[in-house]
């Protein structure tokens, strides 16, 4: 181990003139264009990990590190979230690898529930780019950005000795950079749905099968109920492989002691039973669960207050605008989750609308009280609560997704509370996708292509016009002339627009709060929080 840090050290003297930003340019230059599911992309060869992980020496270090790997289409980051908090709340040394991140790389990395900080992460970088890109060659070329992110986190936990390293699956299992793990403590899957199709597979039973790639000769493993046809295959995987395989439910309320969940939405009880069962086995395993009690009815207190600490960016998150200078801020309040399959998309409506129903009756009832919704402070003592509000949904998905699948799931999950969207705006994300970085920016002078959202946005009103054929084939002419700015949606060039327009419309209509659901992409979720934060610092500053 000093070895290991001898050689931090001197990586840390390397990267004093490059900075964070050339270390990010490096990291970028491992994004590949190709397609996830291109066989002839030998950097995406699962068998060359193998050589990545003797370059770098980590061989012993991933065999001995105490592992909970988690697969699954939805619900597996909270999963993730909540174990660490629990785990770490007992008193452990905790290391995360999640993603994808929504406004700094750093985040993917946590030590004891914060992100990595900018100085390790420098010094474990250039660690790992430096060996790998000397020692690269023709048959064993650098490895692509998200096995490199990996890589990288293996090490991280490795030099800094975490008791337990969680592992959230960046896609599908089997082939997954994150199961070089060959011995994990515990594994679990999340709910499973419809996703990454293109690369997984078309039916349930495809997708839970490349999930199930995670399961290990005699290792516990949990699940969530699924749906038959994904059920069926993994009883068979975990038949195949002796794995004692147990199907946990959600989280029981009255367990919490009158405390709420740290992480919002009725689904979120599915993850955390999970997420428990998942940490009672690591405790068992490692010879810790005498510690604690060992009770079907009742928590431990640590893990209670695990699960009601426990935070996610981007994830049924309520963030107030800042930059609204009219009376009472919190006029214009994003609530933000990066839903992007359809059954996430119909609990993110749920969500969405339970949430606006909560903040609405908290307002009545507290009168000339300052008014508050859960993770928001709105400030103005004396000002009455707002009586009117108005929903906007702010939209982008990736061009691999079906919106025609996505948008009617969502609205149908609104209307069903009394939920409607007085406009819907459609922009592209800000975030590019061959960078990484705060400089990840497209130009201001950049040609954006539109035609994507013009499609979006021709499904939207097709869905309020109850039509649903070909809405996806219109002409790109045809549908700047129609929509691109109607009384139900608008298209903008760029999300800083579409931002300006929320503002504006708060300054000239002072007596509504305009209620903004953004969804339909992590990306776009981070992109929003990216300028509402960074609008913040500046407010503050000039205050």
């Amino acid at each position: 181990m000093a070895e290991d840090n001898d050689g931090i050290e001197s990586s840390k003297k390397n990267v004093k003139p490059s900075g964070y930003e050339e270390a990010l340019d490096a990291l970028s230059s491992l994004i590949t264009k190709r397609s996830r599911a291109d066989k002839s992309n030998k950097g995406d060869r699962f068998d060359l990990l193998f050589d990545y992980v003797k370059i770098l020496d980590l061989d012993d270090s991933i065999s001995q590190m105490k592992v909970i790997h988690v697969a699954g289409t939805k619900g597996k980051g909270s999963t993730c979230t909540f174990t660490e908090s629990i785990l770490r709340n007992c008193g452990f040394h905790t290391g995360l690898f999640t993603s994808p991140h929504l406004i700094d790389i750093r985040e993917r990395f946590r030590l004891d529930g914060v992100e990595i900080s900018e100085d390790k992460f420098l010094g474990y970088f250039w660690w790992c780019f430096d060996r790998l890109k000397e020692k690269s060659s023709e048959d064993v070329p650098m490895p692509t950005y998200f096995r490199f992110l990996a890589l990288l986190a293996f090490k991280i936990f490795a030099a800094e000795q975490v008791d337990v390293a969680i592992l959230e699956v960046g896609l599908g299992g089997k082939f997954d950079a994150t199961n070089l793990v060959q011995a994990p403590i515990a594994c679990g899957i999340s709910s499973l749905g419809y996703d990454h199709m293109e690369i997984l597979g078309y039916t349930l039973g495809a997708i839970a099968g490349e999930k199930a790639g995670i399961f290990k000769h005699r290792v516990p493993a949990f699940t969530v109920p699924q749906p038959e046809e994904a059920m069926g295959v993994l009883e068979k995987r975990a038949s195949e492989l002796d794995v004692p395989l147990q199907v946990v439910h959600p989280l029981d309320s009255s367990l919490l002691n009158d405390l709420q969940l740290g992480l919002h939405g009725e689904h979120q009880f599915l993850n955390a039973g999970l997420a428990v069962a998942l940490c009672r086995t690591w405790l068992q395993k490692t010879g810790h669960l005498e510690t604690y009690l060992d009770q079907s009815t009742s928590l431990p207190e640590q893990f209670v207050k695990g699960l009601a600490t426990a935070s996610l960016q981007g994830r049924a998150q309520i963030v107030a605008d800042p930059f609204v200078n009219v009376e009472g801020p919190g006029d214009l309040v994003f609530y933000l989750d990066g839903a992007h399959s359809p059954e996430s998309m119909e609990i993110c409506g749920k969500w969405f609308s339970l949430a606006i129903e909560e903040n609405i009756q908290q307002c009545d009832s507290l009168k000339k009280q300052p008014c508050e919704s859960s993770n928001i402070a709105l400030k103005g003592p004396n000002e009455f609560p707002r009586i009117d509000s108005t929903q906007i949904l702010l939209f982008n998905c990736m061009s691999v997704r079906d919106p025609q699948l996505l948008l009617p799931r969502l609205i149908r999950a609104c209307a069903n509370h009394g939920v409607y969207f007085k406009k819907a705006l459609f922009v592209p994300n800000q975030s590019v996708y061959n960078k990484v970085g705060s400089h990840a920016l497209p130009s201001s002078d950049q040609q954006i292509d539109l035609s994507w959202q013009l499609a979006l946005q021709r499904v939207w009103e097709n869905l309020l016009r109850g039509e649903k054929d070909s809405a996806l084939e219109e002409s790109k002419e045809d549908s700047e002339h129609k929509y691109r700015n109607s009384e139900t949606s608008s298209v903008f060039p760029s999300l800083p627009l579409a931002i300006k327009w929320l503002r504006d419309s708060v300054q000239q209509n002072r007596s509504v709060r305009f209620q903004v659901l953004v969804t339909g992409s992590l990306h776009l979720v981070g992109d929003v929080l990216r300028i509402v934060k960074s609008d913040e610092l500046n407010f503050n500053e000039h205050r």
